[in-house]
């Protein structure tokens, strides 16, 4: 009986699917059609063939009949309609966007017995669904922050510095900017050569605000500061899941973040061997491969390097690519020491004294030409950074408004001195018979680590063994400071 019942009832489900697909298709269009905030169809050519009155009023089309027979992105300028057309696939369920109001949307292809697409319909489903008016709510208050985030990140990514920032007008700081000024004409790497201080970041900011790529971000990044194990997805970075620890949704990458700016890559020479290939394919193929992909993306980057060691000695010792050496060296830059500025001392020296009475909001102070003297007598191994410390220090510890030697003294205490501040003491000559060779000078990388232990080591002293304190005393970041101290062998004290 069962077996029956059940074959009858299979026998009449084609006659009821028939019927059902008759009545409720129709229904169903109706239903949408009267519910809707506006309805449209189009033919196979995306030409209107029928719109609702309300539709075309929202439109701002007094009679639907001017609609009939035009392209429906006329009336329509955020359609889709087309791109139903073309797969054949409806869009369920879709943002679009009319004037500052974003509408909820569905969209059908129509087909023939045949199942070819001969047009579209689409409704307006906004008011109807009042269950998405919430989730409009919050999408709308994202992309708000989103916005907002984004102006605030491309805000911090314009250059600070111009190139009258870069105070100075002694021959070899003429000699700097007219370089400058040559490099902003073009898009070829850049290498900055200096010591530490001496403004290599101010003058790649320069560059960048006089190129034509200066409505375009500004990207710095310290390569002695990040991590070697993050380096490469930091550079390039990652798609997601690329590796165990990394954000699932993957890492963007400096090079794309700098995208159709300029990339500014600070002591380039602490950068490791393997990435300096990678590197190097980026600054001449411009593409990059993101970490855990096989498929190299585009990118318009304009690269700054900046170092403050001897590159051809490290490519004689095997730590530098040569190749990645005169790739970047297309122009390069030297930037003069601040004991090589001769009488620009003072015009810097006032320079920095009036950013610190507009920062800190405290009285402008001068100097007497006591303490010009005294200053200049100074080496600055930490050149500018090491000045703009001294002062600031001064003018935390005194009233005057015109700073004297004597209240250099306490910030300065080695003012009247021509040893450079943390260099080792030279010793007194040692008496030989004549008979007997001068004994032999010790090679420039050891005599340069205990240069650099002596000082690291002061450091640590006068900050109590705090390595925060005693990095920022030396003018370099945390993380530098530590990787100095492992590589000298070094340890701080907490």
């Amino acid at each position: 009986m069962a077996d029956r019942d059940d074959g009858r009832f299979l026998d009449a489900v084609p006659d009821s699917v028939a019927l059902l697909r008759s009545r409720a298709i129709p229904s169903l269009f109706e239903a949408l059609e009267t519910q809707s905030e506006g309805t449209v169809a189009v033919d196979r050519d995306a030409r209107v063939v029928w719109i609702n009155a309300k539709y075309a009023r929202m439109l701002g089309i007094s009679d639907p009949a001017e609609a009939i027979g035009r392209e429906v992105e006329e009336i329509i300028p955020h359609s889709q309609m087309r791109q139903v057309l073309a797969t054949g696939q409806p869009i369920l369920l879709d943002l679009m966007l009319f004037g500052t109001q974003r509408l909820v949307v569905t969209r059908f292809p129509l087909t023939d017995d045949a199942g070819a697409v001969i047009g579209a319909v689409g409704f307006v489903l906004y008011d109807s669904l009042h269950r998405l008016k919430p989730l409009l709510a919050e999408l709308s208050r994202l992309e708000a922050e989103l916005a907002a985030t984004k102006r605030r990140l491309d805000e911090g990514r314009q250059p600070r510095y111009t190139l009258q920032s870069y105070v100075g007008d002694s021959p070899v700081c003429l000699e700097v900017k007219r370089k400058a000024r040559v490099a902003a004409r073009t898009d070829a790497p850049i290498l900055l050569l200096g010591e530490t201080g001496t403004g290599k970041e101010l003058i790649a900011q320069a560059i960048h605000g006089l190129s034509a790529r200066s409505g375009r971000c500004f990207v710095g990044v310290n390569v002695a500061a990040i991590p070697e194990t993050l380096l490469e997805a930091e550079f390039f970075g990652a798609v997601p899941g690329a590796y165990t620890g990394l954000d699932r949704r993957g890492r963007e990458g400096r090079f794309k973040t700098a995208d159709g700016g300029t990339l500014f890559l600070d002591e380039i020479g602490d950068m490791p061997l393997g990435l300096q290939a990678k590197l190097l394919r980026a600054l001449q193929e411009q593409e990059i491969e993101p970490l855990g992909s096989d498929r190299p993306v585009k990118v318009d980057v304009r690269v700054i390097a900046a170092t403050n060691v001897d590159l051809e000695r490290r490519i004689r010792d095997g730590r530098f690519r040569s190749d990645l050496y005169y790739r970047l060296n297309v122009l390069p830059i030297r930037l003069p020491a601040l004991a090589e500025m001769a009488g620009g001392l003072e015009a810097i020296a006032e320079s920095i004294l009036q950013e610190i009475a507009a920062r800190t909001g405290q009285p402008l102070r001068g100097l007497t030409p006591e303490a010009v003297e005294a200053l200049g007598r100074h080496r600055w191994p930490g050149n500018v950074r090491e000045l703009r410390n001294v002062l600031e220090r001064t003018c935390l510890l005194t009233d005057n408004r015109r700073l004297t030697a004597a209240d250099l003294h306490e910030a300065l205490p080695d003012s009247g001195e021509a040893e450079p501040a943390g260099a080792l003491p030279i010793p007194a000559p040692v008496p030989v018979r004549a008979e007997q060779p001068p004994p032999p000078l010790p090679g420039y990388d050891e005599a340069f680590d205990e240069f650099e232990r002596a000082l690291l080591g002061r450091a640590l002293a006068g900050s109590g063994g705090r390595a925060t304190e005693a990095a920022r005393a030396l003018g370099i970041s945390r993380a530098a400071f530590y990787k100095k101290l492992a590589r000298l062998g070094m340890r701080a004290g907490r």
